[in-house]
């Protein structure tokens, strides 16, 4: 195991699956900024309102690729 692996917080899958929500969905950045939030608190782990709104503004999922989400949700996550 390696240490990228061993730390990493989020599936590639469940960037994958937040991805495809983020593009279907229709929402405005404030909802889509809740969806982020939502996400992250699911798994443990919290986000500013306005860090999920600047990460969604850096990781446009209609072009950002997913090794790119994971890296800005992983370095924006904080721990509650």
């Amino acid at each position: 195991m390696t240490i990228t692996s061993c730390c990493e917080k989020f599936t590639a899958q469940d960037i994958a699956d937040l991805r495809t929500e983020l593009q279907q969905s229709g929402l405005d950045s404030w909802q889509a900024a809740e969806l982020v939030s939502s996400f992250l608190s699911t798994r443990g782990y919290g986000i500013s309102s306005d860090g999920a709104r600047s990460a969604l503004a850096r990781m446009d999922p209609a072009i950002c690729n997913l090794d790119g989400m994971k890296a800005e949700l992983e370095r924006l996550a904080l721990f509650v």
